[in-house]
């Protein structure tokens, strides 16, 4: 190969040609990958590799172009892997939205101030490579460029949060967000002077029924793109291994060999080995929720949720858990003649009185109260209060609902529940009707603590009512000593 040897002269040109190239906004999509390598010195995957999948790039290209193509709408969720670039990629966004889009706001919101300083560190260290020219002003903080732009983190606070109206927001591993922050959140994004609104949600998806499975469900009928890769789109290039004797192999199938990404295979391949398969499963894989935490990993919607309906030949059942801030809980169910619960209809409702949830248990169709052999309910509910000198199970009875009670302990009623779900033989004796939906949700999703004792699920004020109710049902319906019946 022959070398060139470029005078004085021609190399202050070329470097001219390169440093106009950077106030030059990017075209294409081809003009956005060259300027990232270039400038940003960084090689973004374009491999689709797995099925229904998109490659980082097209993250990328999606935020930068939707304030040039005409979009209406920006928003969009990043469903990634532990490790695939998300907080990267993001970063190169934010800097490419300040540099091309003059006087865009944006704004970094993540689920800790560490994860937050991530993002906001790759940005800086972007600018100073080869962008410090269009860097004004900066503090640990906040970065502020010479055309107006600028970007700032954002605490998990809502005095922080509701105090905000820029165009680009982008949420960092929103599965561990504060709900109530991430609701407030949503309000803070303008479109204005040209720039279109954005907020983007970037996350694995840890557990069932968290703020990125929320997110992924309602995100067609909200109209919002979904970026999903998992590790074969960011993954090395593997070229030289064997699959058969590779530790990888029965989840790549080759798939590796057709990648381009950063991810070293070695890595991953410790990674596996160090972790749980349900965790691999959801972290590296984006396959599904991790279900390591969760009470009843035996629940499965093809095999427990069916639709049945009132059958007036079986005894009718109902099972009670009592709340007023906290919500009052009311499941109706019955037994067949093979002894498989079926649970076919729901009430829960906060902040009613005894009174009014009693109306709607009695009027509830198609159900008769002479056709109610029992209502099993929360030993608390028979506590007598100081003020009213009642309790919830006095009001009721003197409503005519028949009352029935047994202390037990959370982990009996559990361990009946999951016999249910799947008992020693493998079948199952438990069938949720579709319009339960709140109880479907705290089955998939009722989980023991983070850390610390694992004994006793998490009483989060969510999942545990619904379960609580069916636990109620389980214990006194199947319980052989007698239950309590009090007269008031």
């Amino acid at each position: 190969m022959r070398t060139i040897h470029l005078s004085d002269e021609k190399i202050k040109k070329a470097d001219n040609v390169c440093k106009n190239l950077k106030h030059q906004r990017p075209k294409t999509r081809t003009d956005l990958e060259n300027c990232v390598t270039e400038y940003l010195n960084i090689q973004i995957s374009d491999q689709k590799i797995c099925p229904n999948h998109d490659s980082p790039m097209d993250y990328l290209w999606h935020c930068y172009n939707s304030d040039f193509n005409g979009s209406a709408n920006a928003d969009c969720i990043v469903w990634a892997g532990r490790g695939g670039g998300k907080t990267y990629l993001a970063a190169a966004a934010t800097l490419l939205d300040s540099i091309f889009k003059p006087g865009c706001k944006t704004r970094i919101l993540a689920g800790s101030e560490n994860q937050a300083h991530k993002m906001f560190d790759n940005l800086t260290k972007f600018a100073h490579g080869n962008f410090q020219e269009f860097v004004d002003d900066e503090n640990k903080n906040k970065c502020c460029f010479r055309n107006g732009s600028d970007v700032e983190i954002l605490t998990q606070s809502m005095a922080s949060v509701r105090g905000s109206h820029i165009h680009k927001l982008r949420c960092d591993e929103v599965e561990l967000f504060k709900k109530p922050i991430f609701e407030a959140a949503k309000f803070t994004t303008k479109t204005n002077n040209g720039i279109i609104a954005a907020m983007e949600t970037l996350s694995t998806m840890h557990q069932p029924f968290g703020i990125m499975h929320e997110l992924v469900d309602k995100a067609q009928e909200n109209g919002t793109k979904i970026f999903k890769w998992c590790v074969w789109e960011v993954i090395e290039n593997c070229r030289d291994r064997s699959c058969s004797q590779c530790p990888l192999n029965n989840d790549c199938r080759g798939r590796a060999k057709n990648a381009d990404g950063f991810y070293k295979i070695d890595d991953v391949i410790a990674a596996m080995k160090r972790t749980s398969r349900a965790m691999f499963d959801s972290e590296m894989l984006c396959l599904r929720p991790s279900l390591q935490n969760v009470v009843f990993a035996e629940f499965n919607p093809d095999i427990h949720i069916a639709p049945i309906e009132y059958d007036s030949d079986l005894p009718l059942y109902r099972a009670i858990d009592f709340g007023f801030v906290n919500p009052f809980v009311c499941l109706w169910i019955q037994v067949d003649n093979s002894g498989t619960v079926r649970v076919i209809d729901e009430y829960i409702q906060s902040r009613r009185t005894i009174e009014s949830h009693a109306d709607e248990l009695k009027n509830r169709k198609p159900f008769r109260e002479d056709k109610v052999t029992m209502t099993f309910c929360d030993p608390a509910g028979s506590g007598v209060n100081d003020v009213t000198g009642t309790s919830p199970v006095g009001q009721l009875k003197a409503r005519g609902i028949k009352i029935r009670y047994k202390r037990s302990m959370i982990l009996e009623g559990i361990e009946l529940i999951r016999r249910a779900l799947q008992n020693g033989q493998g079948k199952s004796n438990l069938i949720i009707s579709p319009r339960c939906g709140r109880l479907i949700e705290a089955m998939q999703s009722y989980h023991y603590p983070q850390c610390g004792s694992i004994e006793t699920p998490q009483k989060d004020g969510i999942y545990d009512h619904p379960i609580d109710a069916l636990r109620y049902f389980f214990v006194n319906y199947y319980n052989s000593s007698p239950a309590k019946t009090r007269k008031y």
